[in-house]
């Protein structure tokens, strides 16, 4: 059993050989929190969840942290837009992402650190950075000098002679433009802490490795983020973590995007579909299975037609959980290993889509046990869905989705009620061979968003997609 993953800084699919044996560090570039979630900033927390859920899946003992940017100069700049401190910007947006991460059911992390909570070790890494010939102060700013480091750049593969570094207003004093800043100078009305070099405060890049180093130490596993951050802000980070003498990440993984119109959905676009919004038209378990299922290397194209298709699939999965569970009188307890097909697709990049494909087939396996009335094949197919589905976790049984389905249990209890005396009447005209008005019946009821099953045991009635 070897875990395969794709190492953006190899360019190829590697095998995984962790730092510490039978244990996994990983670090994941977390929330900015200027504005409320959308769904494309959460599809990275729910792919690194599920590379989280595998590896301890595996036996591995997980330490996930996941951190928060909760200054930079977006903040401020809505600080100003809204007048409202920064402070209170930031924790409201905290908030909103901490729920949306767990609406759609990411487990929280091993840790969580707030980027001003890090100050003295900011400061701490600037010393040594300076120390070390890689850094220096210019007008109460302090820069990193990238020419100082070779091997520059390797992660984005560019060429330095050709860089053009994203500059923020008032950076000066550099002695070169593709310098970087990791200390800016304070201005009137801006928030500022004070250090060696003056009052300030810290650059975006700088709060990263400074986090990472306090919590994972010199050298980690894992290193993760959306394609976005490659250049600069993790090129960036490696930057300062290696001239601090750190070893720093061993495997670089990035998701792609959602886009919208095939452009990268963004809250300066105008183009952000918030989450908050999502979960009150769609289940978010929904949500989840249409994010966290496509590969985490392929761009996921918004549209509602692709959501209700998600919401479908689901569906026929539940609906083969419940009935296996009605049959069975019990709750059928997940399998202690997932199917081999399985395991081999997830150990190959975490290729959830070929994963799923054995789920899809499983519950087919099972659903052909049910109509034969082979309640034992049945109820051994269910065990090893809930085990599939509680890797990815979409198991509708587990507490998360349970309350959900409960929340809509009295409301079922009165349509299945309603629906029954229509089956009945369909059932009668069937035991008088009328087929006609059975099948007008059947249709009658597809109409109004319902699918009619007919088994052993009787007819069935679930929900149909939107």
């Amino acid at each position: 059993m070897t875990i395969r993953l794709y190492d953006t800084s190899a360019r190829q699919i590697r095998d995984f050989a962790p730092l510490t044996p039978g244990c996994v560090s990983i670090y994941l570039c977390g929330a900015t929190v200027q504005a409320a979630p959308h769904i494309g900033h959460i599809r990275s927390g729910l792919n690194f969840d599920i590379m989280r859920r595998w590896f301890a899946y595996r036996g591995y003992d997980v330490t996930f942290v996941r951190n928060v940017t909760d200054i930079d100069d977006k903040i401020i700049w809505k600080s100003a837009e809204q007048n409202r401190p920064w402070w209170s910007i930031g924790y409201e947006n905290e908030r909103a992402f901490n729920d949306a991460y767990a609406v759609l059911g990411c487990l929280p992390p091993t840790y969580e650190p707030r980027a001003t909570g890090h100050i003295t070790e900011m400061v701490e890494m600037m010393r040594g950075l300076i120390e070390r010939g890689h850094a220096y102060e210019a007008e109460g700013n302090v820069y990193f000098d990238v020419r100082s480091l070779p091997g520059y750049l390797s992660l984005s593969n560019q060429d330095l002679d050709e860089l053009r570094q994203p500059s923020g207003e008032g950076e000066s004093g550099k002695r070169d433009p593709r310098d970087f800043a990791m200390w800016k100078a304070a201005k009137p009305g801006e928030p500022s802490w004070e250090t060696p070099w003056g009052r300030g405060r810290p650059g975006w890049h700088l709060e990263c490795s400074a986090m990472a180093h306090k919590y994972l130490g010199e050298e980690f596993d894992i290193h993760g983020g959306g394609i976005d951050l490659i250049f600069p802000h993790h090129e960036n980070e490696i930057a300062q973590a290696k001239g601090f003498g750190d070893a720093f990440a061993r495997y670089w993984v990035h998701n792609a995007w959602v886009t919208m119109s095939g452009e990268k959905m963004s809250k300066s676009l105008g183009n952000s579909v918030l989450v908050g919004e999502m979960v009150k038209q769609w289940r978010p378990v929904v949500l989840r299975y249409y994010l966290g299922t496509p590969h985490y290397r392929s761009t996921i194209e918004y549209s509602e037609e692709s959501l209700r298709e998600a919401e479908s699939a689901y569906a026929r999965i539940e609906g083969f959980v419940q009935r296996v569970t009605e049959l069975a009188g019990r709750t059928v307890e997940p399998a202690a290993e997932v199917p081999p097909a399985f395991a081999e697709a997830m150990d190959d990049d975490l290729g959830v889509p070929g994963a799923l494909a054995v789920v899809h087939t499983t519950v087919r396996q099972g659903n052909s046990a049910l109509a034969a009335d082979d309640k034992e094949a049945a109820v051994g197919r269910l065990a090893e869905v809930r085990a599939m589905l509680g890797v990815l976790g979409l198991d509708p049984l587990a507490p998360q989705w349970a309350g959900e389905q409960e929340q809509g249990e009295d409301l079922r209890h009165v349509v299945d009620s309603l629906v029954r005396l229509v089956l009945d009447q369909r059932e009668a005209a069937r035991a008088r061979k009328d087929w006609a008005t059975a099948d007008a019946i059947r249709d009658q009821l597809g109409h109004s968003g319902l699918v009619i099953e007919d088994s052993p045991q009787g007819p069935r009635w679930s929900l149909g997609p939107r």
